[in-house]
């Protein structure tokens, strides 16, 4: 006698696919849409479905043809949105066997010749079912000519035929092939119905798993079901002993090459302590283990993240760290609430460039070590807002330095700059108006009506105080930008122009100060003379005082300790904080 033929082992991916709509999980909308559409008779002739791998697009097509073609075990019976077992027709189509339901794969067969195979099969009756059904697995590889030898096709098919496509890269279908189709996105799955998924089939497959250890499995299936079946299956494998199974937490973990969240928090505690000897031992601990260097850096990037939205929003629901232990939570939230969200941003910026490091590095265990010890130098300096407030001390003069390009001295760059710094006890600020640069200046009241009654003007600055407080903008725009000042006296200005400079510049002021003082003024132009005395523009003075401010801040010992640990960091900023 022979000996029995042994079953062959399906994975459990094949083994547990869906086989009505009933059984699709985390796809409730299109399950919906669909036995509604069958029951009422309303099916569409083409259907696109798209999604991400693993969310059933391929299944959900099969279970399609099977309601659509149910005849029941008589042959008789219409279409149906239940169960299809009982129908010969229909376990054909499930074991790919049916005639009338032709599967092709559009990433091996692109060309034209394939899709003219389609079009003169759709001619012919089905032979056996009620519907001839085309499904067409990553339709988006077709090519172009592909795609518009169906389209006369796909608009007019005949009654017998159904069309169902699936995709992962909808945006490469032409906008004609999708207007001609009913289209359905499907939705990652859920790590709650993954979960339950999960513990299901370790019923069916008479497996213990502790829940800790199936939560982990489908956040690391990332809403794809057949990635997720893929990891348990192999979690299965590795606990096998003695024809007994138990998936553990720790075992998945060792699987995945996940780390530890208990020793992850404690690497990033110390980290953010500035406590390097600590840190890169936890660190040489999970290389040991089998840690891959990259994942470990994306582990605490995901653990930064975790610890901003806790501080961010004390009160979040649990679902914050969906991963995490309550005994780890409860950890990660007591630290949360000692960091500052200034520290956690630090640390979040400074792990976002170390995972591309880390990648590229020919020994990613030395970058992955760099980058902790990057984070515990970090951990030393002080926040911004602090570092400005222990610079403003220093500062002979409060300054606001905005968007400073060091020795620009185009024309045009000047005249689109905002700047403000003080000039004798007065704020002197530049604005745009049109292609004019405006510098203004706060003076109190009672200064203003006795410059004006008494035509104190001392210098440059009170003639542009004056022309803008009474509205003048663009006048004293122009004073400031091109006005070399030789001389003032009561009722009389010198000055030597600039290139560029108004011709009426001269008479403008002379007529404008008369009216406003109510005395007689003159303003001339003069002329460069060998020894003479000339002060550059207000706006040359304004460069010359940024440029001298930001020198002085680039040289301040904090101001290099930043620039060592950012390298690529650009000073675009320079503010002085009031104190009160």
């Amino acid at each position: 006698m022979s000996e029995p033929q042994q079953e062959v082992y399906k994975v459990l991916a094949r083994k547990y696919r869906p086989k009505n709509f009933d059984e699709l999980i985390g796809q409730d909308a299109l399950v919906r849409t669909l036995k509604n559409a069958i029951d009422s008779q309303r099916v569409a002739h083409a259907f696109m479905l798209t999604g991400i791998r693993g969310t059933g697009k391929t299944t959900t097509a099969r279970i399609i043809a099977k309601a659509l073609n149910y005849t029941g075990v008589d042959g008789t019976q219409e279409a149906t949105t239940g169960s299809t077992d009982d129908c010969s027709i229909c376990q054909a189509i499930t074991l790919d066997r049916h005639p009338d339901v032709i599967e092709m794969d559009a990433a091996s067969r692109t060309g034209v010749d394939n899709i003219r195979e389609i079009i003169d099969g759709v001619r012919y009756a089905p032979t056996e079912a009620r519907y001839k059904v085309y499904i067409i697995d990553e339709v988006h590889m077709l090519s172009k000519n592909a795609f518009n030898a169906l389209l006369k096709t796909l608009e007019e098919p005949p009654e017998h035929v159904k069309f169902i496509f699936a995709t992962t890269e909808i945006r490469k279908v032409p906008i004609t092939v999708l207007s001609r189709c009913q289209r359905f996105d499907l939705r990652r799955v859920s790590l709650e119905d993954l979960s339950g998924y999960y513990k299901n089939i370790c019923v069916k497959e008479n497996v213990q798993a502790e829940d800790e250890a199936l939560n982990i499995i489908a956040r690391a299936a990332d809403g794809s079901v057949r990635d997720g079946l893929s990891l348990l299956d192999q979690a299965m494998a590795l606990s096998t002993i003695d024809a007994k199974s138990n998936i553990t937490t720790d075992l998945v973990r060792n699987m995945l090459g996940l780390s530890d969240k208990s020793k992850l928090l404690d690497l990033f505690i110390h980290s953010v302590k500035g406590e390097t000897k600590e840190a890169l031992e936890i660190a040489s601990h999970f290389y040991e283990n089998g840690q891959d260097p990259t994942l470990l850096v994306q582990d605490l990037t995901d653990m930064c993240h975790v610890l901003t939205k806790i501080k961010a929003v004390p009160k979040a629901k649990r679902t914050t760290a969906p991963n995490m232990s309550g005994e780890e939570y409860k950890r990660a939230a007591d630290l949360a609430q000692t960091l500052s969200v200034p520290t956690l941003n630090k640390a979040w910026q400074l792990l976002l460039k170390g995972i591309s490091e880390v990648t590229m590095a020919s020994n990613a265990q030395a970058a992955a070590e760099m980058l902790i010890i990057r984070l515990c130098y970090a951990a030393n300096l002080p926040d911004p807002i602090d570092l400005l407030k222990n610079m403003e001390g220093m500062s002979s003069s409060s300054s606001s330095v905005s968007s400073y390009t060091e020795g620009s001295n185009d024309r045009s760059s000047a005249q689109t700059s905002a700047v403000s710094s003080s000039v004798t006890n007065k704020t002197v600020s530049s604005s745009v108006s049109g292609v004019t640069q405006a510098v203004q200046t706060q003076a109190s009241p009672t200064q203003e009506k006795n410059i004006v009654a008494n035509a104190n003007l001392e210098t440059l600055e009170d003639v542009v105080a004056l022309f803008e407080s009474h509205g003048e903008m663009i006048l004293a725009g122009q004073v400031g930008q091109f006005v070399q000042l030789i001389n003032i006296r009561i009722g009389h200005i010198e000055f030597l122009p600039i290139e560029g400079t108004p011709g009426d510049l001269a008479g403008k002021m002379a007529k404008r100060l008369s009216d406003l003082t109510g005395k007689r003024w003159m303003v001339t132009l003069g002329r460069e003379q060998e020894g003479q005395k000339i002060k550059p523009t207000l706006q040359v003075q304004i460069q010359a005082r940024k440029k001298a401010e930001y020198e002085r801040i680039v040289a301040h010992s904090d101001t290099q300790n930043i620039l060592i640990v950012f390298p690529k960091a650009e000073i675009t900023k320079i503010e002085t904080l009031e104190t009160k």
